[in-house]
C-alpha cells in the first residue's frame, strides 16, 4: 500500500448503496476521482489513490464522497462533490452533543426535520445546501456560505431556538446570498 490510503467506515446497510446497481456507483467515483475502493460487506472502505489522480488532495473529496453516502445521502446528491468543486460535505454529530441520551437526539432529530419533513426541506431551500438526518448525524453537502447557513439553522433548533426564529435567519441569509449573486453580476469583468 502507498502513503496515499485513507480509510471509511459506514454503516454496514449503506454499503449496497455505496456500491450501487451493478457496482456503478463505486465505479463512478473511482473513475471521476482516480482512486480504488475496495468495500467490506462489514462496511470498512479503504480507499487508494490510483495513477489517474490528478492531485493528493482528490483523496479527501473521495473520502467525503464515501461518508456522505455512507452517512445517508443518495450518491446522486453526494457527487455533488465531485461536479462542483466549491462544495463541501459537514456532519453534526449529535453524540458530540448529548452523549449517548437516545431521548435527546430523537427530540433533536424530530425538531431538525419537523412535521412531514417541513423544517428540514425548508431548511434546504433557504440555504441552497442539501441536509440529510441519520442515525446520530445531520450531513450537509453545499459550497462553504451554504453549509455555513444550514449548520447555523441546524445549531439554532440543537440549542432550542424556536422554529420560527430559525426560519427569519434563513430567509435573512437567502436574501443576503441573492443579493451577493446580484451584486456579483452587476460589476464590471474587469471587477470581478
Amino acid at each position: 500500500m502507498s502513503g496515499l490510503d485513507s480509510f471509511v467506515r459506514i454503516p454496514q446497510e449503506r454499503v449496497g448503496i455505496l456500491i450501487g446497481p451493478e457496482g456503478k456507483t463505486k465505479q463512478y467515483i473511482e473513475n471521476k476521482l482516480g482512486t480504488k475502493l475496495d468495500v467490506d460487506t462489514e462496511g470498512s472502505i479503504t480507499i487508494t489513490l490510483t495513477e489517474k489522480a490528478s492531485d493528493p488532495s482528490i483523496l479527501l473529496k473521495a473520502k467525503d464522497v464515501v461518508t456522505a453516502i455512507g452517512r445517508g445521502f443518495a450518491p446522486e446528491i453526494a457527487f455533488r462533490l465531485i461536479r462542483n468543486e466549491d462544495d463541501i460535505y459537514d456532519m453534526v454529530d449529535l453524540r458530540l452533543i448529548f452523549g449517548r441520551s437516545d431521548s435527546d437526539i430523537k427530540r433533536i432529530k424530530g425538531r431538525i426535520i419537523g412535521t412531514d419533513g417541513k423544517t428540514r426541506k425548508l431548511i434546504e431551500e433557504l440555504s441552497e445546501a442539501d441536509l440529510v438526518v441519520y442515525g446520530h448525524t445531520v450531513g450537509i453537502i453545499g459550497n462553504f456560505e451554504q453549509a455555513d447557513t444550514a449548520r447555523n439553522a441546524v445549531q439554532m433548533l440543537i440549542e432550542g431556538c424556536q422554529h420560527h426564529t430559525v426560519y427569519k435567519y434563513l430567509q435573512r441569509k437567502r436574501t443576503e446570498m441573492k443579493k451577493e449573486k446580484l451584486q456579483l453580476w452587476e460589476k464590471p469583468p474587469q471587477e470581478r
